[in-house]
């Protein structure tokens, strides 16, 4: 798979149309180091980006990798890297310094099973990984979960849209299920505007003052303020880029919370509920950070119970609590590792719950 379609609807797995789109999008360099089950994004770049004459490093390592991405965004190009889980644990480090940086680095993880080296099984037990993150001090990473493989290419574009909107790493956190299964994806041009990074790239100072890009602050006064301008803008893109989808909420007793792939069947599940006579509802968060808080906190006024369903053990459901903040029951369906439950079998659970 090394063409690059625009203006197409193809069937096609949901790895390739991740590359695919991130070509589309403008991406000038691609360093990544393979591991099942996202290596197909680094296959489609090896072939692609050198013959588009772009920049393509099949790195060493995971930490040569989101280095490298480093690097080549310092200069103000749109670069990305892709790995999964215990990969991505080797880039914390990383991703921590690229977000003190500002640094508009693209993360591609399609996560698998763990903890530890685990299996190839999709998996979403990286949620706490992408939204908590797992490197120093205090940062956030956005965090965009696609459900369809049509949605993999639409948020890569909006990824590196946001990346270089709020000079902050991004992630586009998919699944082993997501990765490998095929559906009809459309590719239109790339929709969103182009950031001019010329006031601060590093493009050589003739002509201009140095700068500096570093995250090292020896004083802790100025580490303070420079933290409170990092949490200025997160607050900015809470208010600006949250996005969830929602059916049937109106009058929902119950909602049934979950992203990703896993959302899918999710939403046949509250189907079949609705055919028992149950209200029930459905609500997707799409940005992971920034996480649809108020809008779950406002759907608790009429709600009695939310259920978080995951392929995890318990991690997005944790959020969920925080936003309801004690005003509804909240309840986990949920299995650790693997397909998601069948739709049959989460309303089975569900009514179980209730």
């Amino acid at each position: 798979m090394t063409a690059v379609l625009e203006n197409k609807k193809v069937l096609m797995k949901g790895n390739y149309a991740i590359a695919n789109a991130a070509v589309l999008a403008g991406c000038q360099c691609y360093f990544g180091y393979p591991i099942t089950p996202q290596s197909e994004i680094g296959e489609f770049m090896s072939g692609k980006m050198q013959e588009l004459g772009r920049g393509y490093v099949s790195a060493e390592s995971e930490l040569a990798a989101i280095n490298m991405t480093i690097g080549a965004c310092s200069t103000g190009v749109k670069a990305m890297t892709s790995s999964s889980s215990c990969a991505v644990s080797l880039m914390q480090e990383g991703l921590s310094y690229a977000t003190s940086d500002q640094l508009p680095v693209v993360l591609v993880s399609v996560m698998r099973g763990g903890p530890g080296l685990g299996n190839i099984y999709p998996s979403q037990g990286d949620y706490f990984q992408a939204t908590k993150g797992g490197g120093n001090g205090d940062y956030k990473l956005i965090v965009l979960a696609p459900s369809t493989v049509q949605e993999c290419a639409d948020l890569t574009y909006k990824a590196f849209y946001l990346a270089h909107k709020y000079k902050n790493p991004t992630v586009l956190l998919a699944d082993g299920l997501l990765g490998q299964m095929m559906e009809p994806v459309e590719f239109k041009p790339y929709p969103y505007p182009e950031i001019d990074n010329s006031q601060w790239a590093l493009s050589g100072a003739k002509g201009r003052e140095a700068r500096i890009i570093r995250s090292y602050a020896p004083i802790a006064e100025d580490q303070c303020v420079y933290l409170n301008k990092l949490f200025e803008k997160y607050k900015q893109i809470e208010e600006n880029e949250t996005e969830w989808e929602e059916i049937g909420t109106q009058d929902a007793d119950i909602i049934l919370v979950s992203f990703g792939s896993t959302a899918r069947n999710v939403k046949t599940a509250v189907k079949y509920l609705r055919e028992k006579g149950i209200k029930a509802g459905f609500f997707r968060p799409i940005t992971l950070f920034p996480f649809p808080s108020k809008r779950l906190n406002e759907l608790a006024d009429n709600t009695k119970k939310f259920i978080s369903v995951e392929v995890n053990m318990g991690q997005m459901i944790q959020d969920v609590k925080l936003a309801v903040n004690g005003r509804a029951d909240v309840e986990l369906v949920n299995k650790g590792v693997g397909a998601p439950p069948s739709p049959e079998e989460i309303a089975q659970r569900v009514e179980e719950l209730i």
